[in-house]
């Protein structure tokens, strides 16, 4: 992807599935055959595929397509595969994408940041009558939480809460592939707000950050690991909170439900598959949402309809969190009216955590939400967190840039030409120069001739993708190319030298 095409992609998607720029997110296929003329008795071979986009399932179906084929053709399956790929049209937020691979039709939609959060990306999708039929993915990134939360449904308030505050968390579980739907799940489970902390889904000894976080002379990373060697279990005793997962057992009709233990418990490598902390819930549990999963498994109902209510009541409760952080964020945001074609855009109010904290009696999360507790502590805590950070740092980047949308619209919609008529050359080309800083990506600043800073130049507002009015940029452009008319010859001509 070109990286105009990322800055349009990232412009429209999610925050939780836009592209990583400093992460590969890998997909793995491995496949272990006897073989007694092996020496250690297998035949093993593996199929990695690596992106920065975070598409999980998008990628899980492609290697369950390639990956046999390439066991048996190596090497030309892969060629052809790729040939394939590059013809695929970039990803778009918010269309259906029809992508053929091998005979099969992939039929996909990426989420947009304006569907609405929760929404069914089935009934989203455009139906196109396409031979050979196309294989629907109804969700790309989603993973089956009752699944994988099915023996903490009890501790879900606890594993959510970890998550918002961006808590180190080790998952020891019995496989792979465990392990890694797990940490995906747990990451996933406070969307529509990303996960700002660092996570690795399947993490080993041969890691080369194993000695760094394996170290008892520092407190444990923002990051949550998925592990299986039980060499960890020993390892990792330092660390805060550590979910022992094992098979899901059955009591009666029920999935067998692991408890809460002290980290002192933890020291043997036959220890019980439970949840080893000792972290306080600042909220109480969701005794009506634990009871409705419950009694569904009883009445056998669907894997993906548990899936659906637990994602419903997780997005709902990060709502409830959020709702009034944006709120009192959108508070911060001056006044249309302030903005004026004549000065710099006013700054954005400096976020007050006291100040936001007493607006929660009025606009608090108690409003939409039906669970008690501290809230307040709750807060208190995720703005130490790195999640917190990560959330204000992209909120305050769209505001400025929104700021930056409306002093263009302003500036066009002014009259400048009338502003110039008794301003003296020097005025002109100063506001010349300011202008062309609002449509550039970066200024090259020379002592000697300062009007060579237009050469080379990138637009800026088009870099950027600014959601502007149509037809904004245009008049800005002639209304300067007005004005360098207006001065005298040699000024024009060093102006209009690109």
């Amino acid at each position: 992807m070109s990286r105009f095409s990322d800055d349009v992609y990232n412009r429209d998607a999610p925050v939780t599935l836009q592209r990583e720029t400093s992460h590969f997110f890998g997909f793995v296929y491995f496949r272990q055959v006897k073989d007694v003329s092996v020496k250690r008795g297998y035949f093993q071979k593996s199929l990695v595929l690596v992106s920065r986009l975070p598409y999980t399932y998008l990628f899980h179906s492609l290697l369950q397509i390639i990956a046999p084929e390439f066991f048996e053709k190596l090497e030309p399956c892969l060629e052809a595969v790729c040939n394939e790929i590059n013809q695929w049209p970039l990803p778009v937020p918010g269309l259906s994408l029809n992508l053929p691979l091998m005979g099969v039709v992939l039929q996909v939609r990426i989420p947009s940041k304006t569907d609405k959060p929760g929404g069914s990306p089935v009934r989203a999708m455009t139906r196109e009558n396409l031979l050979p039929a196309p294989t629907v993915l109804p969700t790309i990134h989603e993973l089956d939480l009752f699944k994988c939360f099915q023996s903490v449904l009890i501790h879900l308030q606890m594993l959510w809460e970890l998550m918002l505050l961006g808590e180190p968390v080790v998952v020891m579980a019995p496989s792979p592939t465990i392990s890694s739907e797990t940490v995906l799940a747990l990451v996933s489970c406070i969307s529509p707000l990303k996960f700002w902390c660092d996570f690795r889904p399947y993490f080993t000894i041969h890691d080369s950050e194993f000695r760094e976080y394996t170290t008892r002379t520092q407190a444990p990373p923002n990051i949550v690991l998925g592990v299986t060697n039980p060499f960890f279990i020993k390892t990792f005793q330092t660390w805060p909170h550590i979910f022992r997962l094992g098979e899901t057992k059955m009591a009666g009709d029920l999935p067998k439900q692991v408890k809460v233990k002290k980290l002192s418990k933890l020291k043997t490598l036959d220890t019980k598959p439970g949840i080893y902390t000792a972290y306080k819930t600042f909220l109480h549990k969701d005794k009506i949402l634990i009871k409705r999963l419950l009694k569904g498994f009883q009445r056998k109902r669907p894997s993906e309809v548990q899936s659906a209510i637990l994602r419903r009541n997780l997005l709902e409760l990060t709502q409830s969190f959020i709702i009034p952080l944006e709120r009192y964020m959108a508070s911060l945001m001056p006044l249309q009216r302030s903005v004026t074609p004549w000065k710099t855009p006013p700054q954005i109010r400096p976020f007050s955590q006291d100040e936001f904290m007493s607006t929660l009696d009025l606009t608090g999360p108690q409003l939409t939400s039906v669970l008690k507790g501290d809230w307040m502590g709750l807060y208190r805590k995720f703005f130490r967190s790195p999640n917190f950070d990560g959330w204000y740092r992209q909120r305050h980047k769209e505001m400025t840039q929104k700021l930056e949308s409306l002093h263009l619209e302003v500036i066009c919609n002014a009259d400048l030409l009338g502003w110039t008529k008794d301003k003296s050359e020097v005025e002109i080309v100063d506001l010349i120069l300011k202008l062309r800083e609002k449509l550039t990506m970066r200024i090259n600043w020379s002592n000697l001739i300062i009007m060579t800073i237009f050469l080379n130049l990138k637009n800026k507002a088009r870099r950027q993708q600014l959601q502007v009015k149509d037809g904004i940029l245009d008049k800005l452009d002639a209304f300067i190319n007005s004005i360098i008319s207006s001065l005298p010859v040699d000024l024009q001509t060093v102006l209009n030298t690109h």
